[in-house]
């Protein structure tokens, strides 16, 4: 049997793959796509590797039986949208890949709006500047139009409906089975409601700036995130997209994987939102153990955080356990420095504006900052740290070798 994460780079985005069955009826799940500049030098070789390791002729497409999207947000939908746009560019051209389930709430499945009555009214409101924070909403729908041309089905085991949490675990297969434990219906709600906040808001043409601000709220489109719990022969690896930690233990909860106030194991923790610490508190990796835990992220945006780490160290002591980056230690704290400082920066330059409350972090410090040292002195015996290598496949493997 097999059941291994296949972990891509994906600069500041998630990249990954998921391996199941058996050697001679093997099953494949792709999970994001990464931002921009993932897809050609890190997703598609891959998916080439594969396809040529199953002894696939060149005419025979790779099968790849459910791409999830876990929300719409560029560093996760761009990758996949570069690979739609190969796929369609040429309707002669034989194709890498066909998706026969694609998991996706696109955002105008979640408001009920057509995204470009939106986009044009947001942009008349607000100028330009929105064009950024309008990108999630015509990412999704372009996936959700592209999708329908390469006949891919959307939601099938969920009867094309929203992907919700749900209580019963979908059996998908060649020994693999799946507990959606996030979004929440109450989640979903949430998103809505902003979004009605921001109409609302509009329609009085007043508080522009705040209504927008509250109406692309990255918390809560991360809210949104699709959370699976994949297990297969007694193993599990839990996929959490950008989620909050207090949501996906509520989620777990409801499906009745978790009992209230219980602690659970699993093999794999994908760690959520690249390892930012506003998503996660002690008592997520309290709770919540694993063998294998994958930070992806390149250090912009500052992720993995440093605090992030400690909370996760303070929670396991000395117990054994495996870091997966993405990138090497040192490039990500190259990153991180430079997010760092680019904040101070902004800081220094609101204080100086009158911004008496404002607080200005110091100034960078590799000992009191970086990854690197933190590393160093919290590494216990039997707590190791992998670095996923760009030009060869980064693969985990809980059951049987993979083997490609």
């Amino acid at each position: 049997m097999i059941f291994s994460l296949d972990v891509r780079r994906a600069r500041k985005g998630d990249c990954m793959l998921l391996h199941f069955g058996t050697k001679a009826e093997p099953g494949l799940a792709m999970i994001d796509g990464g931002p921009k500049d993932v897809y050609k030098p890190h997703l598609r070789p891959r998916l080439v590797e594969i396809r040529n390791a199953r002894g696939l002729p060149a005419q025979q497409h790779l099968p790849v039986d459910m791409l999830v999207v876990s929300h719409v947000d560029d560093d996760h939908i761009q990758g996949i949208l570069d690979l739609t746009k190969e796929l369609t560019a040429d309707p002669n051209k034989p194709r890498l890949v066909q998706v026969h389930s694609l998991w996706h709430n696109s955002f105008d499945d979640i408001i009920g709006n057509d995204p470009a009555e939106l986009t044009a009214s947001v942009s008349a409101q607000f100028g330009a500047d929105t064009r950024f924070v309008l990108a999630s909403v015509a990412q999704g729908h372009r996936l959700r139009s592209d999708a329908e041309a390469l006949l891919w089905e959307r939601n099938r085991e969920h009867e094309g409906k929203l992907i919700i949490a749900g209580k019963e675990a979908l059996d998908f297969g060649n020994g693999l089975k799946l507990t959606v434990a996030g979004p929440m219906l109450e989640e979903i709600q949430e998103l809505q409601k902003k979004h009605d906040e921001w109409l609302e808001a509009k329609k009085k043409k007043a508080g522009n700036e705040a209504a927008l601000a509250a109406y692309v709220d990255e918390s809560v489109a991360n809210l949104s995130s699709i959370v699976v719990l994949a297990e297969c022969d007694g193993r599990r690896m839990l996929l959490t997209g950008d989620a909050r930690g207090d949501k996906i233990l509520e989620g777990l909860e409801k499906t009745g994987v978790l009992k209230k106030g219980a602690t659970m194991h699993v093999e794999v923790l994908k760690v959520p939102h690249h390892g930012s610490a506003n998503n996660l508190d002690d008592d997520f990796f309290e709770r919540i153990g694993a063998d294998h835990y994958v930070f992806s992220g390149d250090g912009e945006h500052g992720n993995p955080e440093r605090e992030s780490l400690e909370m996760l160290f303070k929670a396991r002591g000395k117990k054994p356990f495996t870091l997966h980056l993405t990138y090497p230690v040192a490039d990500i704290d190259k990153g991180r420095k430079a997010d760092w400082q680019m904040q101070q920066a902004k800081e220094k330059k609101k204080k100086a504006k009158g911004g008496k409350k404002v607080k200005v972090r110091p100034s960078w410090s590799p000992a009191k900052h970086g990854l690197a040292a933190l590393l160093k002195a919290k590494l216990a015996k039997g707590q190791k740290v992998v670095i996923v290598d760009k030009s060869k496949p980064h693969v985990i493997d809980l059951k049987d070798k993979l083997g490609y």
